[in-house]
């Protein structure tokens, strides 16, 4: 009987040891098993990298190289480069009923708040009066530009929304181009509004 005691008494010692042991904030298990799966192999962008002579990991892209899905856009943000887009750039998607729904939607989403429902420049913004001046694109509204803003050409719309104007920031960071160009052909439906 005694010895099953101290047989008894022993595993109660030990099961109390491994009880404490396992509850220590260790994490390490004590193997290594593929230790890459744990510490990555590959540099941070901002880590510096001896590989390369300026000691930099995020590289300036070689010369004449685009990125995947860039579409380059080859208009300046200039008086000049916009009267270039409004003389040449054309709209390559197909006048669609489609097309037109998807540019009605973008236009709600991203020009509405500002140029209103219907293009009159009345938008909720300007109804709450956080943004002033801003046009209608038909009637006689006047561009800032020059002109009336009914007779923008595509293009001019187009460079517009790329870059923006006065108030209005660029939108080529929310809208891919031919999320643009649809847009542009709402806003081409919402000049011929008398």
């Amino acid at each position: 009987m005694n010895k099953n005691k101290i047989v008894a008494a022993s595993f109660v010692l030990l099961a109390f040891v491994a009880t404490l042991s396992a509850c220590k904030n260790n994490k390490s298990t004590g193997l290594e098993y593929a230790r890459n799966m744990y510490d990555p192999l590959a540099y941070n962008p901002d880590q510096p990298n001896n590989n390369f002579a300026n000691g930099q990991t995020a590289q300036t892209p070689p010369a004449n190289t685009t990125p995947v899905g860039f579409v380059k856009y080859e208009y300046a943000n200039t008086k000049e480069g916009y009267e270039a887009a409004g003389a040449n750039l054309k709209n390559p998607l197909p006048h669609s009923e489609q097309n037109l729904l998807s540019g009605k939607h973008y236009y709600t989403v991203f020009c509405g708040p500002c140029h209103g429902e219907n293009g009159d420049g009345k938008g909720h913004l300007v109804q709450i009066e956080k943004f002033t001046g801003v046009p209608a694109y038909h009637g006689d509204a006047a561009s800032s530009r020059g002109g009336a803003m009914s007779d923008l050409s595509e293009g001019k719309i187009y460079h517009t929304i790329m870059y923006g104007l006065n108030n209005m920031g660029s939108h080529a960071s929310q809208l891919t181009p031919d999320q643009r160009w649809k847009v542009v052909m709402y806003v081409q439906q919402l000049q011929k509004i008398q």
